[in-house]
């Protein structure tokens, strides 16, 4: 199971915010330090979020991004405000491995299929849910689609990996959406990597007993609930 550390951008700053509501914003410092820290801490791949872009349509974070992607030196897959092949394309000039579609996958499916014949293997559909139904524009904005039957589409479309967010849970320190995550894994059989609320290292031993193929870590690293080092160590081997 990989571990993602998780990086929020808004305003050029790394950033947390509850529930997903843009007013509960907490600066914890500059994403680029982070990124050397969770590199060291031997992560090969990193969860960057361009929420400026999420919530307004348009980033002006790409310079701040390929610094971020160079300082990792792994891997790094990069979310919000991606629409278009356009904007793909921007991002994979900056060095970043794979994009991540959120809220194009409920509005415009159309340019999920483009990217994924475009870029096999290289698009993940990033799926964020309230009371199981699906969310867009930052998580704003409620849906008539369940997350599950939104997965189902994404899957015919070419994608492989969904990462999966119940907002209720994100920021909250909490514990994630255990119950509905394991019925996405059950009813799709893709690759999910679970999101929101991952508080503890049981958390991140749960997700990995349940079939996540991944897990994102956020707030929990900021406050030193957990370090990369010590959710690989309780992964049994120490690897992921």
């Amino acid at each position: 199971m990989i571990l993602y550390p998780a990086i929020d951008l808004m305003g050029g700053e790394a950033v947390r915010l509850r529930k997903g509501e843009r007013n509960s914003r907490e600066v914890f410092g500059q994403g680029v330090d982070f990124a050397r820290i969770y590199q060291k801490e031997g992560a090969s791949w990193l969860h960057l979020v361009d929420l400026d872009a999420a919530f307004d349509g348009s980033s002006f974070s790409l310079p701040l991004i390929e610094e971020i992607v160079r300082a990792f030196q792994g891997n790094v897959e990069l979310g919000g405000g991606i629409r278009s092949l356009e904007d793909m394309e921007k991002r994979f000039q900056l060095g970043v491995q794979c994009c991540i579609l959120g809220s194009a996958a409920c509005t415009h499916p159309e340019i999920v299929r483009e990217g994924a014949d475009k870029y096999p293997g290289r698009i993940v559909v990033g799926i964020d849910a309230r009371d199981g139904m699906a969310t867009v524009h930052g998580w704003v904005e409620k849906t008539d689609i369940s997350a599950v039957d939104l997965a189902l589409r994404m899957r015919d479309m070419g994608i492989e990996r969904i990462i999966y967010t119940d907002v209720s849970k994100d920021g909250m320190m909490q514990g994630p959406n255990f119950q509905e995550t394991e019925r996405m894994i059950r009813e799709t059989g893709m690759n999910i990597v679970i999101s929101g609320g991952v508080s503890c290292l049981e958390d991140v031993r749960r997700a990995r007993d349940i079939g996540c193929s991944g897990v994102i870590l956020g707030r929990a690293l900021y406050d030193g609930k957990l370090t990369v080092k010590t959710a690989r160590e309780a992964l049994n081997d120490g690897s992921e």
